[in-house]
C-alpha cells in the first residue's frame, strides 16, 4: 500500500477532528463564516465531481462507473433520511434526542468512508487527481465535524463524547484508505461511487444550507469555489 493516500486521509480525518473541537471548546464561530466556508466547498465539490472523477469513473468503468455513482447517491441519500432525517451540516440550535446523534453519525460513518474510498481511488489514477480529489474533500471536513459534534451537545453529550464522534469520522476516512487498497475490486468502481457520495454531499447537503438565505456573501463563496477549483486544476496539471 502507498503512504501517500493515507497520509492525505490522515489530514482530512484531522480536519474532522479540528472542526469537532470548535465546538467542544465552545470557540467562538461566526454562524456567516461557516455559511460561506460550506458554500465555498460545495461549488468546489460539485465541480471536481462533474467535471473530474464522473468523468474518470465512466473512463476506467464505463456503465458500472455509472452504477456505482447512483449507488453512492442513493445509499447516502438513505442513511441519511432512514438513519438521521434530523441531520444537517450547520449548527444545531435545537434540543435532540440521544438516538438522533448516534444515528447521524451512523449515516456519516458510511459517508467519510466513501471519502476514504475517493482519495485512495483517485491517487491510483494520478497524482494531480488525487490531490484535487482530496482538496474538494478536506473542504467539508471541518464543517462536517463541527456538525456532528454540535449535534451530540444538543443532545447532552459531554465534549468529550462529541470530540470522539469527530474522531470517528476521521477513523472511517482512513479505513476507506486501507480497504480500497486492499480490495481491487472496489477499487475499480470506487470512483464511481465517490462521485455520487461527492455529489449528495454537494447539492443536497451543503446547498441548501445557504440556497434559501437572503444573503449575497454564501452565494458568491460558491461561485468563488468554482473558480477557486478551475485555478487548482491547472495548477494540479489536469
Amino acid at each position: 500500500m502507498t503512504r501517500t493516500p493515507l497520509v492525505y486521509a490522515l489530514v482530512a480525518a484531522a480536519a474532522n477532528v479540528v472542526g469537532a473541537l470548535v465546538v467542544a471548546l465552545r470557540a467562538k464561530w461566526s454562524a456567516r463564516a461557516l455559511d460561506a466556508m460550506i458554500a465555498f466547498a460545495a461549488g468546489f465539490m460539485i465541480c471536481v465531481c462533474l467535471t473530474d472523477i464522473f468523468p474518470e469513473a465512466i473512463e476506467r468503468a464505463g456503465a458500472r462507473g455509472a452504477m456505482a455513482a447512483l449507488a453512492g447517491y442513493l445509499l447516502v441519500h438513505l442513511t441519511q433520511h432512514m438513519l438521521a432525517p434530523h441531520f444537517h451540516f450547520g449548527e444545531e440550535t435545537h434540543e435532540v434526542t440521544e438516538l438522533v446523534g448516534v444515528s447521524a453519525l451512523a449515516g456519516l460513518l458510511l459517508h467519510t468512508f466513501v471519502d476514504g474510498v475517493a482519495i485512495a481511488s483517485a491517487f491510483h489514477v494520478s497524482a494531480a487527481l488525487g490531490t484535487i480529489v482530496f482538496a474538494a474533500i478536506v473542504l467539508h471536513k471541518l464543517p462536517e465535524g463541527f456538525a456532528i459534534a454540535s449535534l451530540f451537545m444538543a443532545a447532552g453529550a459531554g465534549r468529550a463524547r462529541a470530540v470522539q464522534a469527530g474522531l470517528a469520522l476521521g477513523v472511517s476516512t482512513m479505513a476507506g484508505v486501507v480497504v480500497t487498497d486492499a480490495a481491487p475490486a472496489l477499487d475499480a468502481i470506487g470512483l464511481g461511487l465517490s462521485a455520487g457520495v461527492t455529489l449528495y454531499v454537494a447539492a443536497s447537503n451543503l446547498v441548501p444550507e445557504f440556497q434559501g438565505k437572503h444573503d449575497w456573501r454564501p452565494q458568491l463563496a460558491f461561485v468563488l469555489g468554482c473558480i477557486v477549483y478551475f485555478a487548482t486544476r491547472m495548477v494540479a496539471g489536469l
